[in-house]
């Protein structure tokens, strides 16, 4: 493990250890009587961010190699079941994290977003497909850009030029990614100036959609449909919408998102939202320490 990862790690418990001090109703539901768990909640994370890092989609070969490597950093491990049964009980904690690191980078008011969904495939036998329990979330869906039906969800990113998630929310294959869009620009927090833009592809068109965008102060450029007058700007939408297609290949490139290894609803949210905070936490340490590419994960990844 390099001392980047180290530092990065240090950091992030610092930060997630101070969380939970100022508002402890963070910390996942526990018995009041009862053994206080060995392996803290900051830890807890921590080490989830460190696994996603590293590329392990196992977590039994996880918690072997942390055992033999990581001790110094983390004196109890728990055992596999153990280690995944408290990661999905902290889906919130993850989520409030995510939030709160994103917010304190330098990047959180950037008045350019991007938007987009890729798949999160979740079963390929049909057998598979009829036995899981996402059955009635998951669905079957068509990837345009690999050209491939897949079963499973789909990952929605609204992100910054650099790659930050701002915004994400995980829905079936077959969801309108308009309504999904509207439905992350609900949330509480967004950091919206007045004439934020949001660039998207073609799918995110329709009058009654841009007009609410536009009532809430959002301005959105795509590029034209068939039939429709080339937009202002169009020569840039190519290279501006590389950005999230960027995004996304780190997600299934680097951070493995499509070998989630979940088969129940908590267990693929937690995996997914595992690695949104993983990105997320590399983006806050790199704009932190002044490096030049934020989405860079090369220092933490070996």
């Amino acid at each position: 493990m390099t001392n980047n990862l180290d530092t990065l790690a240090t950091a992030l418990y610092a930060v997630t250890d101070d969380l939970l001090k100022e508002s402890p109703q963070l910390a996942p539901r526990r018995p009041a009587v009862g053994l206080s768990p060995q392996l803290s909640d900051a830890e807890l994370v921590t080490l989830a961010v460190m696994q996603a890092l590293l590329g392990f989609t196992s977590e039994a070969r996880w918690i072997r190699h942390a055992r033999a490597h990581l001790r110094h950093l983390f004196p109890y491990l728990p055992q596999q079941s153990g280690y995944n049964k408290r990661l999905r009980a902290a889906r919130g904690l993850v989520l409030h994290c995510t939030r709160a690191l994103a917010a304190s980078t330098s990047l959180w008011t950037d008045d350019v977003w991007v938007v987009d969904s890729t798949p999160v495939e979740c079963a390929r036998s049909r057998e598979t497909v009829r036995r899981s329990e996402l059955a009635g979330w998951a669905q079957y869906g068509y990837c345009a850009s690999h050209s491939r039906w897949f079963w499973g969800l789909r990952l929605h990113l609204l992100c910054t030029l650099h790659g930050l998630p701002v915004g994400f929310a995980l829905a079936g294959a077959k969801a309108d990614e308009r309504l999904v869009l509207l439905d992350i620009l609900a949330g509480d927090g967004l950091p919206a100036s007045p004439g934020q833009v949001i660039i998207g592809d073609k799918g995110y068109y329709g009058r009654d959609f841009e007009r609410e965008l536009a009532t809430a102060g959002l301005t959105l450029l795509r590029p034209a449909r068939k039939g429709e007058p080339d937009p202002p700007g169009r020569q840039y939408f190519k290279p501006l919408r590389q950005v999230i297609e960027s995004v996304n290949d780190t997600f299934k490139g680097q951070l493995d998102l499509e070998r989630h290894g979940g088969r129940t609803v908590d267990g693929v949210t937690a995996r997914v939202l595992q690695r949104i905070l993983a990105l997320t936490a590399a983006i806050w340490h790199n704009d932190a320490t002044g490096q030049p590419v934020m989405r860079s994960l090369i220092a933490y990844d070996h």
